[in-house]
């Protein structure tokens, strides 16, 4: 394993991976560069002309991956010598109000698939006509009268777009509501909202399809809302010191291309346009056997499921579908080097199709750096050998691969961490602002309802209870891609009369192998069991089947019926962990289309097949959720909130993997002084 080497300083260089500085070597799971992105226009504009009068629109554009046997040879061979099939992009159009869905073959420049998509739902909005739809509404007579009529400055307003969800329409048309808010010197957007109105937008007619101004409720105050530190006033603190982690030899961890090589780990990196941050082929190297071994093929965002608990007309169609309706990737931001990552982080661009095709790039969007934060990789003291006393403790560095996607009032902060010892842990970071109700009250004292959806956080203002349910699709392959699911009961039993002992009880573990989608479904909390992927085909050296466990974050399932609509629609809620054979078209939680989706292609709709997963190539579906009841210091900026899960080897290495990890050679510069005359 190779030495880490971190010194702390104040000052450091960053390290910038331009996806415009390099051309990036033929890998199958490399993302749609900007020269294909333009071709796939190109190819697609001689069968449809693009442009708003011919009603043609690209709304997702991604890699049509090759078949992943194919992948595999190609991964393991030497030299990557197996023959790739041509690239291809995966195309869903909007075309005159249908939903077109095409395959574009780079090597022969055509569209080799074509076909009118059939069904529920519609795809993911893109940027420009959401910002079409709420320019619209800005300009709209009635609605600018309502703000005229309610005392406000309409160049004060702003607009924004939300999806309508879905509550039972036989058919639904492809429309999206829009809310005002009214900013009055703030910048802090969504915590001044105009309640009362109801503004609905065909999007394809891209006109108002309804409006209707109740004129209820009052507004929140404007002050207090303030957090850009340049217009804060003092006292300031907490005082956080400037040191920083540098590396003088540069980072330990290579790319090339997309491919990233650190200590014993090898990955490859991606984005896309429904996903964002993309996880590919991560393979572990294990000195016993001297080569790398397969551990997760593909693992990225499927869907995040947001839904809002106040009941009332401007409140009970929030329950969002962040990737499948706004795309999580599209709402992705450029990272901030030293704040929004350390120092000694490498970035990378990523690129999308606009609605016509045009490539959009977002500089800075990932970012990948070693951390070390001070914890313990492994230690032990031995004070037991007469005469010696042994300590043996090694630090432990991680390896950070990280995005951050902005839908919203929410910042989500997504990222995957490496460990040398073979663990994988995903994170999630909730922050941002809260979405406010106005009310009369500022004290708890003066309410009069039953309930107020939530807790007053400011005058005026309550920051409705709300839940977040973050779903990751994970492609594990542990050593190949033949693997069951374990479930290992922990059963508490009496001690045996034959035993002579004062212990009247122990525990002792109950394997069950689950053989069917059904038997593998997982709330967590109802009892204590350990959950492993396993590879049935290998065992280690003492018989044990080697495998993945999954370390689950605190459980959280959905508290909303099961009759109602939005988790209906959201399903895939109704249990933590799932485990489904691999197909290539499963890839998001809540189906392709997801935007006024019925909830009836989605992994709960598929899970009811009950397909055999015994020794197949099987998919887990985690769900990190939080149940967030607002409290005061989560405004004005809420404060991260974080949650997340780990994948950890057992039983897949013969010992400790890092037993043999050098010390890493950790110092402290002294502090800098003037040299006297």
């Amino acid at each position: 394993m190779a030495q880490l080497h971190f010194t702390i300083l104040i000052f450091s260089s960053v390290f910038v991976i331009s996806s415009s500085s390099f051309i990036p070597p033929p890998h199958p799971f490399d993302p749609l560069t900007e020269t294909e992105l333009n071709l796939v226009r190109t190819i697609v504009n001689k069968s449809y002309p693009i442009g708003h009068n011919h009603k043609f629109t690209f709304q997702y554009v991604g890699l049509n991956e090759p078949d992943k046997s194919l992948v595999l040879s190609w991964h393991s061979s030497p030299d990557h010598n197996v023959k790739l099939p041509p690239r291809q992009a995966f195309v869903i159009a909007r075309d005159k109000g249908k939903n077109r869905e095409m395959v574009v073959d780079f090597s022969t420049r055509a569209i080799v698939s074509d076909k009118i998509h059939v069904g529920n739902g519609n795809p993911m909005l893109t940027l420009d006509e959401q910002h079409a739809a709420t320019a619209l509404v800005l300009k709209f007579k009635p609605f600018c009268d309502s703000i005229m009529k309610r005392g406000l400055n309409l160049s004060e307003v702003v607009v924004t777009s939300s999806t309508m969800g879905w509550f039972g329409e036989a058919q639904t048309k492809r429309f999206i509501r829009t809310i005002p808010f009214y900013l009055n010197g703030s910048v802090n957007t969504y915590l001044r909202p105009i309640e009362g109105m109801t503004i609905i937008v065909d999007l394809d007619k891209m006109k108002v399809a309804e409006f209707k101004d109740r004129f209820t409720g009052p507004m929140p105050k404007p002050n207090g809302r303030e957090y850009r530190i340049s217009n804060l006033k003092p006292p300031f603190g907490p005082s956080l010191r400037d040191a920083v982690v540098f590396q003088p030899d540069g980072p330990g961890f290579k790319i090339d291309g997309h491919v990233v090589r650190w200590a014993n780990w090898e990955f490859h990196m991606s984005f896309n346009v429904r996903a964002g941050l993309v996880i590919s082929l991560a393979s572990i190297f294990d000195m016993d056997v001297n080569k790398y071994r397969q551990v997760l093929y593909k693992g990225h965002l499927s869907e995040m499921f947001v839904p809002y608990m106040d009941p009332h007309d401007d409140w009970y169609f929030i329950s969002y579908l962040d990737c499948g309706e706004f795309g999580c990737g599209q709402s992705a931001v450029s990272l901030e080097p030293y704040t929004d990552c350390p120092p000694n982080a490498a970035f990378m661009d990523g690129i999308y199709a606009g609605q016509d095709g045009t490539p959009t790039k977002v500089s800075n969007v990932m970012c990948i750096f070693e951390k070390y934060a001070g914890d313990i990789m492994w230690r032990h003291t031995e004070s037991e050998v007469p005469g010696m006393k042994i300590t043996e403790v090694r630090p432990d560095v991680s390896l950070v691969a990280r995005m951050v996607t902005t839908v919203g009032n929410y910042d989500y902060i997504i990222e995957y961490e490496f460990k040398p010892s073979g663990s994988i842990k995903m994170g999630v970071g909730l922050t941002g602002v809260l979405e406010v109700k106005p009310v009369e009250y500022v004290h708890t004292s003066e309410i009069k309802e039953d309930d107020i959806y939530g807790t007053i956080v400011a005058d005026n203002t309550v920051g409705v209870n709300h839940d977040h349910y973050v779903t990751f699709r994970l492609d594990l392959d542990i050593d190949g891609t033949d693997n069951s699911f374990v479930r290992t009961e922990l059963v508490t039993k009496r001690t045996p009369k034959s035993v002579n002992t004062p212990r009247k009880s122990y525990w002792t573990t109950k394997r069950n192998t689950a053989k069917t989608e059904t038997e593998a479904r997982v709330k967590l909390g109802l009892k204590p069991e350990e959950l492993v992927v396993v590879n049935p085909t290998k065992t280690t050296k003492h018989g044990n089947e080697i495998g993945y466990r999954l370390i689950p974050g605190p459980a959280t399932s959905s508290l909303l019926a099961q009759d109602d609509y939005p988790q209906i629609r959201a399903a895939f809620t109704n249990y933590n962990v799932w485990i489904t054979p691999y197909n290539r078209s499963e890839v998001w939680t809540s189906g392709s289309y997801a935007d006024r989706s019925q909830g009836d292609d989605a992994l709960a709709v598929w899970c009811k097949r009950n397909r055999k997963i015994e020794k197949k190539d099987i998919v887990m579906w985690y769900t990190v959720g939080f149940h967030h009841v607002p409290c005061q210091e989560d405004f004005p900026t809420m404060p991260t909130m974080s949650g997340g899960f780990e994948l950890r080897p057992t039983n897949f290495f013969e010992q400790n993997p890092v037993l043999k990890a050098k010390p890493m050679n950790l110092t402290t510069v002294p502090k800098c002084t003037p040299k006297s005359n």
